[in-house]
């Protein structure tokens, strides 16, 4: 049996400010979000993605957090190399065959993308930036965001098969 995604909501004035929790009046114009919900999801339950271009996306965004790729937040608590002599750890941590498949297939799928569209890609699949975040942080206008990530997604899903 699938389980439906996590909700996390939120109550917040349009002007992007939380409302508290305590109070009992709402703000005259508020809107309840998902803080659970990727910015991918957010697209795609809008109709501003088609299904294979989501489905492209979260396949990429698995191969990312499988190859771990994302940057640690916190101390690795895992158990330290082992040396055969006393001149330290060992070179090189020892991957899984799967981690190493996954950081192989998510590189081919952005190098699949093309120049230009890694960057929107990442940003907005792996990294969960909203797309406005995204846009400004290129240095691109409003809106153009959405649809070089929809040429990216394409790309992608032709990468992985998806039809």
């Amino acid at each position: 049996m699938a389980h439906a995604p996590a909700r996390l909501l939120s109550e917040r004035a349009t002007d992007g400010q939380e409302v508290a929790a305590a109070t009992t009046s709402r703000p005259v114009r508020s809107v309840t979000i998902n803080l659970a919900e990727s910015p991918l999801g957010w697209l795609f339950s809008r109709g501003l993605l088609t299904r294979r271009q989501f489905d492209a996306g979260e396949r990429l965004r698995c191969d990312w957090e499988w190859a771990q790729l994302a940057p640690r937040v916190t101390m690795g608590w895992d158990s330290g190399p082992i040396a055969s002599s006393r001149g330290g750890s060992a070179p090189a941590p020892d991957l899984v065959g799967a981690q190493i498949d996954a950081k192989r297939r998510f590189h081919a799928a952005v190098d699949s993308a093309g120049p230009g569209l890694a960057d929107i890609l990442w940003r907005v699949v792996c990294a969960g930036e909203g797309m406005r975040d995204a846009e400004s942080a290129l240095g691109w206008p409003a809106r153009a965001g959405k649809l070089v990530l929809t040429f990216a997604l394409d790309r992608v899903a032709d990468y992985y098969r998806i039809r």
